[in-house]
């Protein structure tokens, strides 16, 4: 099958630019799972994982939110924030969250207590993401040993 074209974009960097097999990506309204030739489709994306799969290898990243448009054989992601496995800091991925949920417990107003839970939301994602990814066998932490981490 002829592959397709994928771009993930967010507001600091290019994440990712290259011809792919399938994008499976975390829609709003659940999992969506993008073949070449797929049909016209814009849609938001929520937090979640994103899988990537070129030539039976797959990759995955870490997303906060976003856009997804498909067309003419392309993939483009406007992602909020978007991160491989191997960039995220587990310890900083916890404590990100143990932050978070100090927030949810002393909000004081909605607004924020509906920013502490994104932030929750997406400290979960991306514990979730490299947890479930790092090699079996392989507890330690990815502090100081990946990029970005």
């Amino acid at each position: 099958m002829a592959p397709m074209r994928l771009e993930i974009i967010t507001a600091e960097r290019e994440v990712y630019a290259d011809d792919v097999d399938i994008v499976v990506a975390p829609g709003v309204e659940g999992q969506l799972g993008i073949l070449p030739h797929h049909a016209p489709l814009m849609t938001a994306l929520q937090p979640g994982e994103i899988l990537v799969r070129k030539e039976g290898e797959p990759s995955y990243l870490a997303v906060s939110g976003g856009f997804m448009e498909v067309m003419a054989n392309k993939v483009t992601i406007l992602a909020e924030t978007c991160e491989y496995t191997e960039e995220i800091s587990e310890e900083r991925a916890q404590a990100a969250m143990e932050r978070a949920q100090e927030r949810i417990r002393s909000h004081g107003t909605e607004a924020e207590l509906a920013e502490a839970l994104r932030s929750f939301r997406r400290a979960q994602v991306r514990l979730n993401v490299v947890r479930r990814r790092r090699p079996r066998g392989d507890m330690r932490s990815t502090v100081g040993s990946q990029p970005g981490g």
